[in-house]
């Protein structure tokens, strides 16, 4: 839980707890920022799907196998699923950091074109706020939060 340091009277450092502004703004931000980071993965799995002769051919043509299309859908939509309702977020949010690099490398890395470049570039930025997850987790207002209190009051 975030606190704040207050100096009482006789010197010795006491918590005050947070703004109850302060929390909810903060939460808000963690679950808008959760949701924000994996709309689009979300978009473009579901995308993937309406369009997999295309993006099949797209990989084959890059030398990836297309046979891999589904496990990227999967990866891109539950992984998605998962960051948004903050379930499994640091293992989820690991595997996607580490999703968005190889894409960047393998799809993006024509540096010659603006472009690619721009959008190897968000890659590694969206992997950034991936790794931003792993190290702080989900927040209160996730799943992993409430299985946690769960698992706590069951033991």
């Amino acid at each position: 839980m975030n606190t704040l340091a207050t100096t009482t009277a006789r010197g010795t450092s006491a918590r005050a707890p947070q703004a109850p502004l302060t929390s909810t703004v903060k939460n808000a931000s963690e679950v808008a920022g959760r949701s924000l980071l994996s709309l689009l993965f979300l978009l473009s799995g579901v995308g993937k799907v309406g369009a997999y002769a295309g993006t099949a051919a797209y990989m084959s043509s890059l030398g990836v196998p297309s046979i891999l299309l589904p496990i990227v859908i999967a990866t891109e939509v539950l992984g998605a699923l998962a960051i948004i309702l903050g379930w499994q977020t640091r293992v989820t949010a690991l595997l996607l950091a580490g999703f968005s690099l190889v894409t960047a490398l393998v799809f993006h890395s024509n540096f010659g074109d603006q472009i690619e470049m721009i959008m190897f570039l968000k890659n590694v930025s969206i992997a950034g706020g991936f790794l931003l997850l792993v190290a702080n987790g989900a927040g209160p207002l996730s799943l992993d939060r409430r299985l946690a209190k769960w698992r706590h009051v069951r033991s």
